[in-house]
């Protein structure tokens, strides 16, 4: 069982969501590195193989709160404008022993909910219409957000920020080769003037580079992908054990995933892109364990499910 948490909250320390995150993290960077090295020698550009990285990276990094907000079209509100809403965190942060972060709502019909932020003091949580019009302010939504603070504790957001953004550098450098016409205009421009053996080498480098920086993207997007699928496992487990109640939490996702069942697939479509900050993705996967779930940002709810009975069951026995 899991002692009290060394960044000063009363939520589980989960060493295995530590690993994880730092061994994606580690060697994303390391993928990185090695496409830097190999973009760098063709373009000769630290401008574009680094700083403009490097730059988008601090702004997603510090914003990161702001563009989540934005995109969800979701306000901060205040003490006075969601007085029960309010409540339910403070009581939680209190429980958690945790800063209380800011509290936003989303003017969507999409029953669901999402935290983000660099750190517990720049975080936010947010709910939104649909989920606290479905719910209530019940039981079921303290699991839910218990869950959402379970991310703001253990820093999930902010890694998965960063090793998100790896990932979209990687394929914005994939394309940045096929913008850059690197296939035909660049390379045929390299070879004037030279023997048709050393054009020939400069296109097989350049789609050497091309094979390589899509590779690195697909790689990174099975461990970006993977990552998420622990965090919220690891999220589901910390948020049961905050509030003693793992049954509610499990009610609250059924419930959750019903009722995204009845939202339009357009609608779906259009917030699908923020699956992996989610309480329940917004298009969901297999109900249970297949290859497609390498490609899902959040475990089959069966396998979410199955967890929180078995957790409670040893929290019953342990009583």
């Amino acid at each position: 069982m899991a002692t009290q948490s060394r960044t000063r909250n009363r939520f589980p320390v989960d060493r295995g969501l530590s690993a994880r995150m730092m061994t994606t993290v580690f060697l994303l960077f390391v993928f990185y590195a090695v496409l830097v090295f190999v973009l760098y020698s063709f373009v000769k550009s630290l401008a574009i193989v680094i700083l403009i990285p490097a730059a988008l990276l601090f702004a997603q990094y510090y914003a990161s709160d702001k563009i989540a907000l934005f995109a969800m079209h979701a306000k901060v509100v205040d003490e006075h404008q969601a007085p029960q809403l309010h409540a339910i965190v403070d009581r939680l942060c209190a429980m958690a022993d945790m800063p209380k972060p800011r509290v936003a709502v989303a003017a969507t019909d999409m029953p669901n909910a999402f935290a983000t932020g660099r750190n517990p003091s720049h975080a936010v949580v947010c709910v939104t219409d649909g989920i606290v019009r479905r719910l209530g302010y019940t039981e079921e939504l303290e699991a839910v957000l218990a869950h959402e603070l379970s991310h703001v504790a253990h820093r999930d957001v902010a890694v998965m920020t960063v090793a998100s953004f790896l990932g979209i550098i990687a394929g914005f450098m994939t394309r940045m080769l096929l913008w850059s016409d690197m296939l035909g205009g660049l390379g045929g421009g390299r070879g004037r003037g030279r023997n048709n053996n050393a054009a020939g080498q400069i296109v097989l480098f350049e789609l050497a580079a091309l094979a390589f920086s899509a590779l690195f993207y697909f790689l990174s997007f099975l461990l970006i992908r993977a990552l998420s699928r622990y965090r919220e496992l690891a999220a589901d487990r910390a948020g049961a054990i905050l509030i003693g109640q793992p049954r509610v939490l499990a009610n609250a996702l059924i419930k959750v995933t019903g009722e995204l069942g009845r939202i339009p697939m357009r609608d779906l479509r259009s917030a699908e892109t923020f699956n992996a900050f989610f309480f329940a993705p917004a298009i969901a996967g297999q109900r249970g364990a297949s290859i497609s779930t390498l490609f899902q940002t959040h475990p089959p709810l069966q396998v979410r499910l199955d967890q929180l009975a078995r957790l409670e069951a040893q929290m019953g026995k342990s009583a």
